[in-house]
């Protein structure tokens, strides 16, 4: 039997070697992205933050060339998908739709969140700013903001307000709402807000601070009435409905903000990558006509921006909780 040459062994596996290392930078190389992407939404279908998912979803599927899915993982104030994108793999394919709500007021709200706002995620970009409408129930006797905080003096205790959660934006504006006024009105949390604008509806309770999603079509069907809009100036989709500070509190301003987000350690340059396209995105004429029909405006932010937002706000609502006497559960 004759022995295989030594030195052509050492060839051998000297080329097989240098395969097997050119080989491996060739896969490590596969080009971003090349699978579907995840965008969780941490709240129900048919509320804000599920419209503007699945808006967004659709546009960065054709500008990134592959499927981004929208998956709602609803509750406790947007912490479960919060939590879940914290803990997801920081490769580029899970995205979040994060928000004021959650990120900026929820840490006064729970003792235990699951994630850490700063320091548990890559923010990538703004993305939409909207304020709410303050919306009765038809049967409440009353068309302005004064009239209402009369009935809620004369009848403390007797009038509810839904909200979509525990420290969703629409159960601070109520919050707000009470403290500038002294009103003894009852929360009623729901696991969305259009949740609380179905039972509105229903008449099961007065009032709600919504977003302008769910609350339009009920506001042009006359099946709810809108009192005043929470942002500073006056929405483009209810022109004829005063601010709250126009309505006679001075200073009145809730508004919420949306960003995407990905899990800390993903990526700068897929960070970059989306960065580019959300741009791209939201400065499209069809995306900006379709949150403006919202009452939605667009925003587009470096990463920096958004973390800078949620340290310039945490101290503020941290102090709104506390005048309310809001205590973390």
């Amino acid at each position: 039997m004759r022995h295989p040459n030594p030195s052509c062994v050492r060839r051998a596996l000297l080329v097989a070697a240098l395969g097997l290392s050119c080989a491996a930078p060739a896969l490590a190389q596969a080009p971003y992205p090349n699978r579907p992407l995840k965008l969780i939404t941490p709240f129900p279908p048919g509320g804000s933050s599920d419209v503007l998912s699945r808006l967004l979803a659709q546009k960065l599927t054709e500008t990134l060339g592959q499927p981004v899915a929208v998956e709602n993982r609803p509750g406790a104030g947007g912490n479960i998908g919060h939590e879940l994108a914290a803990k997801a793999t920081p490769d580029g394919y899970t995205l979040l739709l994060s928000n004021s709500s959650t990120v900026v007021t929820n840490p006064f709200l729970y003792k235990r969140l699951g994630f850490d706002p700063i320091n548990d995620f890559a923010y990538i970009s703004m993305v939409a700013t909207a304020g709410q409408v303050l919306v009765v129930h038809p049967s409440v006797p009353v068309k302005t903001l004064a009239e209402l905080t009369a009935l809620a003096k004369a009848k403390p205790g007797t009038l509810n307000f839904g909200s979509g959660g525990k420290g969703i934006q629409s159960h601070i504006s109520g919050e707000m709402y009470k403290a500038a006024t002294g009103v003894n009105i009852v929360h009623i949390p729901y696991k969305g807000t259009i949740q609380a604008v179905t039972d509105a509806v229903a008449g099961q309770i007065q009032m709600v601070f919504s977003d302008m999603v769910p609350a339009m079509p009920q506001i042009q069907a006359g099946k709810l009435r809108a009192i005043a809009v929470t942002s500073p100036t006056r929405s483009a989709v209810l022109p004829e409905v005063p601010t709250m500070m126009e309505a006679g509190i001075p200073g009145f301003n809730a508004s919420v903000w949306w960003a995407i987000a990905a899990p800390k350690g993903t990526p700068p340059e897929v960070v970059n990558r989306i960065n580019a396209d959300l741009a791209k995105v939201l400065a499209l004429p069809d995306v900006r006509e379709t949150y403006s029909k919202l009452g939605i405006a667009t925003a587009h932010s470096t990463p920096a921006r958004v973390l800078e937002t949620i340290r310039a706000e945490s101290p503020g609502m941290g102090k709104i909780l506390k005048d309310a006497g809001v205590d973390p559960e």
